[in-house]
């Protein structure tokens, strides 16, 4: 890599690492440490075809995508928390600070399987349309309409006190690290 295109990445990574290390963490279930793993395979891919690329955060989310994709092909075995009876249920929604919400919704997330949260994050936090995600997942359409159906009423079943939000007031909640999901009835 030349010096002009090393200092074009470096701008790069300064400018955009934050947006795709929320993007990646996401992605991995709330697990900064997994998160950051993936964004540094990405960019260490990207930094490998830095001349070649032509719109460098499309692919470097490509790549995040892509890996995570492969990372629930595996055979690994998923961790779960299994308990005994469900949590007790929040306060309700005049109670519930934006900090807290941020809370339900990460362990909500990391109690998917990576398939659903990766659906989710595409089509709620990146806002992506269906059709992109499935040519990103590579996938139909509906696949992607059915995951989002079962993933979104997982979620609800793993964080009641966001249903009983509603997309009204989940809106309003500030959140640096979620985007509101939408949940529908």
């Amino acid at each position: 890599m030349d010096a002009e295109a090393l200092e074009s990445f470096r701008d790069f990574v300064d400018s955009r690492s934050s947006a795709l290390l929320r993007t990646a963490v996401l992605l991995s279930g709330g697990d900064r440490h997994a998160g950051e793993d993936l964004l540094q395979n990405a960019l260490a891919k990207a930094a490998g075809r830095w001349h070649r690329i032509d719109e460098p955060e499309a692919y470097v989310r490509q790549v995040l995508y892509r890996q995570q994709i492969s990372r629930w092909r595996l055979k690994w075995p998923r961790r779960e928390v299994s308990v005994a009876e469900p949590p007790d249920g929040g306060a309700g929604p005049d109670a519930s600070s934006a900090a807290e919400l941020r809370v339900v919704m990460r362990a909500a997330l990391s109690r998917l399987t990576a398939r659903q949260r990766t659906v989710l994050v595409l089509r709620y936090f990146e806002d992506l349309p269906e059709a992109e995600v499935a040519a990103l997942l590579g996938c139909s359409v509906g696949t992607v309409r059915s995951t989002t159906h079962r993933s979104l009423a997982r979620l609800r079943s793993l964080a009641p006190e966001l249903a009983a939000l509603g997309p009204a007031a989940a809106e309003q909640a500030p959140s640096p690290d979620f985007s509101p999901v939408e949940v529908r009835p």
